[in-house]
């Protein structure tokens, strides 16, 4: 039988232990999946508060997350648009009627609560172009049954923010 002192199996502990956080291990991730819609009451939309989609629906699985949303269009109908984000890679998609380009990253939190997507807007319609950039912060509450997203968003006449509150369906 093998004697191995203390200390040196104390040693050989830490090391596999950090060897694991580096080895690409999966961490933890909150799930997000489910059908989301809009607590206007809960919500600080200021004067973008058309912008802020009023249901989200939010595919949650290893490849990515898929979130297809509802907001008003510029006509006052029903818009939806779906994205399909993976942690740390660019995604773009086409946005605005096809007017325009949207380049986001989806960086998940070292701890799995919480998320951020950036992203970078480009239009061009009526012969004009502008660019807007998004920063969002996503956070899922204690019970599961409420997400706060915040949006920090840049156009050219400025910057504004959004909180939105949405209640799990």
């Amino acid at each position: 039988m093998f004697h191995y002192p203390l200390k040196k199996i104390a040693a050989l502990a830490l090391l596999i232990t950090l060897g694991f956080s580096f080895t690409g291990i999966k961490v933890y991730q909150a799930d997000f999946s489910g059908t989301w819609v809009l607590n206007e009451g809960k919500s600080e939309l200021g004067q973008m508060g058309r912008a802020a989609p009023t249901k989200i629906v939010i595919e949650q699985k290893a490849e990515g997350t898929t979130f297809t949303k509802t907001q008003l269009g510029m006509d006052g109908s029903p818009a939806t648009s779906t994205e399909m984000l993976s942690n740390g890679k660019e995604s773009e998609t086409s946005v605005f009627n096809g007017n325009g380009k949207k380049k986001s990253v989806m960086t998940w939190a070292a701890d799995g609560n919480t998320f951020t997507v950036s992203s970078k807007i480009a239009i061009s319609a009526n012969g004009q172009s502008f660019d807007l950039s998004s920063n969002e912060s996503w956070s899922l509450g204690a019970d599961g049954k409420t997400i706060i997203l915040t949006n920090a968003i840049t156009t050219p006449q400025g910057e504004l923010t959004l909180k939105c509150v949405y209640d799990k369906q």
